[in-house]
């Protein structure tokens, strides 16, 4: 494989790990895509005196209590207590204006989609090998690269200005993917009524260290920049498509030891 300097041209090669070349599986990243996603719902609960807190009562329909509202002409429902002996609205009951909820959320219900360690970690490496596939690839970026992964000498973790990561990818002939990611789109729905933009994933560059080249990228709309240790399903393959990814020499011939089965389980 062909290691590309800072300027875009071919600085020497290098040998790929097997995990590189294996089965792309969709399923198996979907599932764990969506263990990672549940991890970051928040549990939702209701206030137990909810629809309650009001002076309505319900006296009973055939006892001779004051207030019954019998042979009144109105449904006999919990309702307010007004003054000289007025029957007021109803409340309490779950079809009543301010009533309680029929069946509030509950914050003891199991949200999170857990997921077994040996099968996230399959997901990561069938991610990684969807990244070196450049039909699944380019069906998804832009891109003018003949092969996958693109693969950088360690000189990237170096960078520290954002204009000198721009020309570095500008070399790479990512740069196109990298600009249609600028222009942001808006939610459909009530969330459109944000401030919030939400930019088009681009380029993810992976580095076997954290330093300079994390504040270089953060700036870049769509450009994501994380070490090896730190991969994701939602890095990788965010909507369980892989993604066009900038690996350097180093992160590459670390990417074993990083996803063993110790790191995995530590990390989980």
């Amino acid at each position: 494989m062909d290691v590309f300097g800072l300027d875009g041209k071919v600085a020497k090669s290098t040998a790929l790990p097997r995990i590189f070349s294996g089965e792309f599986r969709e399923d198996i990243v979907r599932r764990a895509l969506l263990s990672e996603q549940s991890r970051g719902y928040q549990p939702q609960g209701h206030f137990i005196r909810a629809g309650f807190e009001t002076t309505a009562v319900y006296v009973g329909k055939y006892s001779a209590a004051y207030r019954r509202g019998r042979h009144m002409g109105i449904a006999i429902r919990p309702r307010q207590k007004l003054g000289g002996g007025a029957q007021g609205d109803v409340r309490r009951i779950p079809s009543a204006t301010k009533g309680h909820r029929a069946h509030p959320h509950k914050i003891e219900k199991i949200i999170e989609e857990q997921i077994n360690r040996k099968e996230y970690e399959l997901a990561i490496r069938s991610a990684i090998a969807g990244s070196s596939n450049v039909a699944l690839v380019k069906s998804k970026h832009l891109t003018e690269a003949k092969e996958l992964p693109i693969v950088i000498d360690d000189k990237l973790e170096a960078v520290t200005k954002t204009k000198e990561l721009i020309k570095v990818l500008d070399a790479l002939g990512v740069s196109a993917d990298v600009e249609r990611s600028h222009d942001p789109t808006v939610r459909r729905g009530l969330k459109r009524l944000s401030s919030v933009r939400h930019f088009r994933n681009s380029v993810l560059i992976v580095s076997k260290s954290s330093g300079n080249i994390e504040k270089a990228g953060r700036n870049i709309p769509g450009v994501d920049v994380c070490t090896v240790s730190d991969l994701t399903v939602g890095k990788l393959a965010p909507g369980a498509r892989p993604r066009l990814a900038i690996w350097t020499e180093g992160a590459v011939s670390s990417v074993e030891s990083a996803l063993s089965s110790g790191a995995i389980k530590s990390r989980r």
